[in-house]
């Protein structure tokens, strides 16, 4: 499982940390759950972040994989949810597309991209940390857009009209 911290400093990001966690020395499940849930919890504690980001489950053929992959983020989630933290999921190919302009990048693709766009000199021990990075940086992009569409569904023209009094010329 891969992790990232960004910063935003005006229209800067900065990579705060980029890492990943390898879990294959531990065989039980629950210890590799509680694992990634302290590890949430730490970083929560020593970066403070404000947003959390995880890339939304993709439908495998593998069901006990996707199980799996399931409680992982299922226990990422809830630690951050626990704190207070905004927590919003982002499809694979949106992801992508945010990062490089393609929905079905590769993962070197997208890692290039990003050592370019954040002048990255290093790249990371694994593609889960590239991926984690992805997702922030997606994030980033998704949060500060002015084309953002998470705005309220109007029901209308009588509501358009009721919210947006300011706008009406008589």
């Amino acid at each position: 499982m891969g992790y990232a911290i960004i910063r935003i400093y005006g229209s800067t990001v900065k990579v705060e940390k980029l890492d990943s966690l390898r879990l294959v020395k531990e065989k039980d499940i629950y210890k590799r759950l509680e694992i990634i849930h302290t590890t949430i919890i730490s970083l929560i504690g020593t970066y403070h972040p404000t947003d959390f980001a995880i890339e939304a489950p993709f439908f495998g053929k593998n069901i006990q994989s996707m199980l799996k992959l399931g409680r992982a983020q299922g226990v990422a989630i809830a630690a951050a949810m626990q704190y207070g933290i905004s927590v919003t999921e982002y499809a694979p190919k949106k992801v992508k597309q945010s990062v490089t302009g393609n929905g079905n990048a590769d993962k070197e693709q997208v890692w290039k991209m990003l050592a370019q766009i954040l002048g990255l000199k290093e790249k990371p021990s694994s593609y889960d940390a590239t991926d984690a990075l992805s997702v922030a940086y997606c994030h980033y992009l998704q949060s500060t857009s002015v084309l953002k569409t998470n705005t309220k569904k109007l029901k209308g023209w009588e509501d358009f009209i009721a919210k947006n009094t300011g706008r009406i010329k008589r």
